[in-house]
């Protein structure tokens, strides 16, 4: 982003951003399908990143031919994502250190995830992110998946905020074109399943969270009713963990 913008929230992704929970997801898909009689490998042109459970299982129904419909199928691999989440997690680079330091400048921090509640719940519980964020929005609050809009809409809406006082943080091409048809800017930070896709149309493109406070000390200002209005400040370097 060449030219400063006004900042008052940060709206983080979960998947991919604050944990690489494609493994576990990848292991829940194929025992629910082998439970089908289907051998599940991920098609090479498939890109189920950021797609909420219903969309992704509506997909695979229609793929395989299955019986069940979508959203039995998607109600029993949550509750298999949700036995696997039941423990301490590995969060990723940055974790929880970047989520302190950004509210420490003032900044808002909401979640927004195409996962289910239960999922959300979880996995915050296992990062020990639980009363980090002043809100989640999750795929079923809304009516369309990444990548449309409406997730992003929903949290700048709980927010009050104007679009352009928020930041997205995504992993995915799905979650950049979704914070941009809804007109929030966005930061991209690839995990290892997403860094091949097309970021061309993002804010900017880090290799960690531990680059984001100063990305948004130099991109950012504060926005009216956040500290002085000033430029964003953070509380001495940020040092990687």
């Amino acid at each position: 982003m060449s030219s400063s913008f006004s900042l008052a929230a940060v709206i983080f992704d979960m998947d991919g951003v604050l944990i690489d929970s494609e493994p576990i997801h990848l292991e829940a898909t194929r025992a629910l399908l082998a439970e089908h009689g289907i051998d599940y490998s991920p098609d090479l042109e498939e890109n189920f990143y950021g797609c909420t459970d219903r969309d992704v299982f509506r997909a695979l129904r229609a793929r395989y031919d299955l019986g069940a419909d979508e959203g039995e199928l998607a109600d029993a691999w949550v509750g298999r994502v949700v036995r696997v989440l039941d423990r301490p997690l590995e969060p990723m680079t940055g974790v929880p250190e970047v989520l302190h330091t950004l509210r420490a400048a003032g900044l808002r921090l909401a979640l927004a995830s195409s996962s289910a509640p239960p999922i959300i719940v979880a996995t915050l519980a296992g990062l020990g992110l639980s009363d980090v964020f002043e809100f989640t929005v999750s795929g079923h609050d809304i009516e369309r998946g990444k990548p449309a809009p409406d997730i992003f809409v929903e949290a700048v809406r709980r927010l009050g905020l104007p679009r352009d006082a928020c930041l997205v943080v995504e992993d995915s091409f799905n979650g950049l074109s979704a914070a941009s048809a809804a007109g929030v800017p966005c930061v991209v930070v690839p995990c290892r399943s997403t860094a091949g896709q097309d970021f061309s149309r993002a804010a900017a493109r880090l290799n960690d969270l531990t680059e984001l406070p100063a990305w948004v000390a130099t991109a950012a200002r504060r926005a009216p009713g956040v500290g002085d209005g000033g430029p964003l400040a953070f509380p001495g370097p940020f040092q990687r963990r």
